[in-house]
C-alpha cells in the first residue's frame, strides 16, 4: 500500500531548528503534491505546506519565512526545513497527499489528507 513515514522531529528550544523528512513508499511521488500538515493537543490538524509536483512552495502565513518545504524525487522523500522554530509549532507534524491536489497553492484551504504517516512529533520549548 501507498505509505508515508515521517522522521527527523525532535525537542529543540526556541529559535532552534529542524529538518524534517517525509518519505514515500509503495509509489512514486513525483507525479504528486505533497503537503506538511501538524496538530497539536487540543486543536485541529492544519495544513502548514505543500509543495506541487512542479516544485512550488506554499505556506500559510504563520510560517512564512521560517520554513521551507522541498523535494527530492530521486529519494522519493519531501522535506520540511523549520527555522526559528515557536513554542505554537509545537505538534505533531504529518505528511499526506492533500486531498485535492489543487489546493497546495493555498495550504490554508486544504482540510483534508490521504496516505497519512505516523507523524513525527516536534517540540519547541525552554
Amino acid at each position: 500500500q501507498l505509505q508515508f513515514v515521517e522522521s527527523g522531529g525532535g525537542l529543540v528550544q526556541p529559535g532552534g531548528s529542524l529538518r524534517l523528512s517525509c518519505a514515500a513508499s509503495g509509489f512514486t511521488l513525483d507525479h504528486f503534491a505533497i503537503g506538511w500538515f501538524r496538530q497539536a493537543p487540543g486543536k485541529e490538524r492544519e495544513a502548514v505546506s505543500c509543495i506541487s509536483n512542479g516544485g512550488g512552495s506554499n505556506y500559510i502565513d504563520s510560517v512564512k519565512g521560517r520554513f521551507t518545504i522541498s523535494r527530492d524525487n530521486a529519494k522519493n522523500t519531501v522535506y520540511l526545513q523549520m527555522n526559528s522554530l515557536k513554542p505554537d509549532d509545537t505538534a505533531q507534524y504529518f505528511c499526506a497527499l492533500p486531498g485535492i491536489q489543487a489546493l497546495c497553492a493555498h495550504p490554508d484551504l486544504i482540510r483534508s489528507g490521504n496516505y497519512w504517516g505516523q507523524g513525527t512529533q516536534v517540540t519547541v520549548s525552554s
